[in-house]
């Protein structure tokens, strides 16, 4: 992909562990660090191909997922704009095993060991910022551990459905805000979630029959947040 420096410098500039950096400093990294634009659905990195690269997400939503003996999916992080994954043994980082798919259009800087060496952990303030990011990855880690461990499925959609929440796309001549968006197919909920497709769907119109959701092609309307967080942390379908 041919780059456009400028265009570069202003992604790397608004992501939060590159702030603190004088555009000299910022310009430096722009021209040693590669940016990749990656389709939706594309999986990018997987464990038949696993060379050591850090990236960095500057737009868009990546998944990170394995693979069980019967080909079953079971998703274990879900990674927003702004954070840093990969496969770097000296920032701890692994994706042994792991698939990682781009779930919308993203846009993706990637960094070879010798350069998150020289150019990252050798600055304090950008090391510091990966500590919190690294520390907040495990936090999320745990908690959907604890949660695959102790709630039942419908509680895990609920959680699900609150943590994809995204505005409603703008539509042509329409300004009204309208309640948050799901834009996941029922299989690929029901992969997030640890179950099938058929599951799912169950459970979404159980959500639905109970006035939380609506349904639409390829998309679940959030109609009741309120009703949805107590659910996934207190109250299980009868």
């Amino acid at each position: 992909m041919n780059e456009v420096l400028p265009d570069k410098l202003s992604y790397l500039r608004d992501i939060d562990i590159f702030r603190d950096l004088a555009p000299d400093e910022v310009e430096l990294l722009g021209k040693r660090a590669p940016m990749q634009q990656v389709a939706s659905g594309t999986v990018f990195f997987s464990p038949e191909e696993a060379p050591e690269v850090l990236f960095i997400l500057k737009e868009g939503r990546v998944r990170l997922y394995r693979l069980s003996a019967d080909g079953k999916a079971l998703t274990t992080a879900m990674l927003d704009a702004g954070t840093i994954f990969g496969e770097m043994a000296m920032l701890g980082q692994r994706l042994h095993q792991s698939y990682a798919e781009a779930m919308g259009p993203c846009l993706l800087c990637l960094m070879s060991r010798e350069d998150v060496k020289s150019m990252l952990l050798s600055d304090p303030r950008i090391a510091a910022r990966i500590a919190e990011i690294l520390g907040q990855r495990l936090i999320t880690a745990e908690q959907r551990l604890s949660d695959f461990a102790f709630k039942s499925l419908p509680q895990r959609m609920a959680g699900l459905l609150l943590e994809l929440a995204r505005p409603p796309k703008p539509r042509l001549f329409r300004q009204v805000v309208g309640p948050p968006e799901v834009r996941f197919t029922h299989e690929a909920l029901g992969e997030m979630s640890g179950t099938y497709r058929e599951t799912a769907t169950k459970i979404l119109n159980e959500f639905r029959s109970m006035g939380l959701i609506e349904l639409k092609r390829g998309c679940v309307i959030l109609l009741d947040e309120a009703g949805l967080r107590e659910l996934s942390e207190h109250v299980e379908l009868r």
